[in-house]
Order: structure tokens, then C-alpha cells, then sequence
């Protein structure tokens, strides 16, 4: 049951009409939870509330679907945006994108031109970019981008999901960049031909990816709700001495918010990813798609008088 509920809410993820009438109908229905206001102002709003709790930030300025170049250059001009309010306001928060909402589908030129308009004015802030990995069709593409802007920039960073089997490939070829990595378990359907599709597998390629790049000595960005990889973290790192400021958890905004704190408490850097925007109707379906418990607070918060 748990598996057809995620299959359902992945494929509602990529229902072009329903993402058009969410994005006219605004943030209802518990959306609220996972993703922190349509507008800026309200995303620096949450970021000053975790902050003051010692959690830091990665703000993400949601878009998907976009297939014309206009469009593409108005998200990143939000981007560049969302970089100077968070430069302005002098806030521990770091920026994501997805290449998708730049022009990955459109071109290459387009794509590249706005990422390097977004990593000059975050350079100039002092702000750290992470490219956000998105399904397997456009996961080679993603690194290719990276790898060609990482020889340019050194604030920019990617993602890599323990699902595919390609992941310890990518690792190993994505070493000689010394590459900012947040590993993740992976959030989208794909075939079994180019992703573990039992759990455990997922887990173990997990645990490996996550060893492999910390003993590379890259900075490692462990993004997961799953206690028993963050205690496995814990173990590794105490194991072979490795310093507190190369790696950190991450953990998503509305998702286990006390825990975040606890590790914090404990002296573990922890970042909150945190969305905004018009455009959150995918990302919020594939957090209803991750845990049923999410789907239940939503229902409750929909009939609650």
C-alpha cells in the first residue's frame, strides 16, 4: 500500500494542469507545512526563526516544467533575488535550484548563462549554490552542467542519489572536482534498470556513498530523516577522526523539526532545506509521496474546524 501511494502521489508530481491550477490557487490544503510562503519576504521570515535556533538554511526557489527561455530567465532573476535578500539580511542560508527551472530543457546555452548570472551574485554575497538532482533522464545532464561550472566557480555544489545504480561511478568520477556533495536517497520513480528498487539496496548504496566521500575528504552533506543513517554518520565519522566542519545533516522544512534541533544540541551542523514560491505543487506531492504520516497531516489540517 505504501509503495502505491508514492507511485500515485510521483505521478501526480508530473501533472502539468494540476501544477497550473495549484499555482493560481496559492499555498492550501497543508502545503503550508513543507514550504515557507510564495514570496521572498515570507521565505526570510522562516529562515530568521530556524536560524535563531542555530539550524542553518537552503533556500529553494521551487520551479519545474518550464520549456521557454523567458521563463527560465525570470526564475533566475528570482534566484539572483532571493541571493541579494539573503546577502541584505546577512542570513546563515545557502540557495538551491534546479537545473530544470533554468533552461536544462531548452539549451545548454541558456542553462549555463543564467547559472553563471546566479553564481557571480552569489559570489558576490557570499553564498553557496547547490545544483539539486532531479530524475534519471536529466541526471547526466545535471552533472555535465556541474562539472563544466565547477572549473569556473568553487560556490557551487550538486546532488547525488543513493538509488541509481550509477551513484558510486559518479562519486568516483566526481572526486577529482573535490566536489560539495548533499547525498540523498533518491525521490522520484524510476525503472529498476537504473535504480535499486528495494529499500535495503538503497540503504546499503546509501551508507556507502556517504563513507566513500567523507573518506575522499570532500564536504559531505548527509540529507536524510532515517535515524539509523544518521547514527551510521555518527559511528563513521568518530571512526576515523574526521572534523566536524566537513560534513553536516540536512533534513527538509516541516519534516521532523525536533529532531533537527536534537542534533544541533548535540553539536552536529544541521541544515533545513527550505522552499518558496508559486510553483510548489510537485515538490509537495513528492513529500506526500515519501511518508504516509505526511498524507495524514494534511487530511487533518484539511477537516479541522
Amino acid at each position: 500500500m505504501e509503495q502505491l501511494m508514492r507511485n500515485f502521489f510521483l505521478f501526480l508530481s508530473k501533472n502539468k494542469p494540476l501544477t497550473k491550477v495549484a499555482r493560481k490557487y496559492g499555498l492550501k490544503f497543508g502545503a503550508s507545512r513543507f514550504v515557507a510562503g510564495e514570496s521572498i519576504t515570507q521565505a526570510v521570515k522562516t529562515i530568521k526563526e530556524l536560524n535563531s535556533k542555530n539550524l542553518s538554511v537552503t533556500l529553494d526557489y521551487l520551479g519545474e516544467f518550464v520549456d521557454n527561455e523567458v521563463e527560465a530567465n525570470l526564475i533566475a532573476d528570482h534566484s539572483i533575488l532571493a541571493i541579494e535578500a539573503i546577502g541584505k539580511e546577512k542570513l546563515n542560508s545557502q540557495l538551491s535550484l534546479k537545473l530544470t527551472s533554468m533552461g536544462l530543457d531548452i539549451s545548454e546555452e541558456v542553462v549555463i548563462n543564467n547559472m553563471r548570472r546566479i553564481l557571480k551574485a552569489a559570489k558576490e554575497h557570499d553564498v553557496f549554490v547547490t545544483i539539486d538532482m532531479e530524475d534519471y533522464s536529466r541526471c547526466q545532464k545535471t552533472i555535465d552542467v556541474f562539472k563544466k561550472l565547477r572549473k569556473e566557480f568553487d560556490n557551487v555544489g550538486t546532488v547525488i542519489q543513493a538509488y541509481l545504480y550509477r551513484t558510486v561511478k559518479d562519486i568516483e568520477e566526481l572526486n577529482e572536482y573535490k566536489p560539495n556533495l548533499r547525498l540523498v536517497k533518491g525521490a522520484y520513480k524510476e525503472a529498476a534498470e537504473v535504480a535499486f528498487p528495494m529499500k535495503k539496496d538503497v540503504d546499503e548504496n546509501f551508507k556507502n556513498i556517504i563513507k566513500m566521500h567523507l573518506l575522499n575528504g570532500n564536504f559531505t552533506a548527509v540529507a536524510t530523516h532515517d535515524d539509523e543513517m544518521i547514527e551510521y554518520t555518527k559511528r563513521l565519522v568518530k571512526k576515523h577522526h574526521i572534523k566536524q566542519e566537513q560534513f553536516e545533516f540536512q533534513m527538509l522544512y516541516g519534516i521532523r523539526s525536533e529532531r533537527q534541533e536534537e542534533l544541533v544540541k548535540e553539536g552536529y551542523a544541521m541544515r533545513v532545506y527550505v522552499p518558496f514560491g508559486t510553483d510548489w505543487y510537485g515538490y509537495f506531492m513528492r513529500r506526500l509521496g515519501e511518508r504516509p504520516a505526511n498524507v495524514a497531516f494534511v487530511l487533518k489540517g484539511i477537516f479541522k474546524k
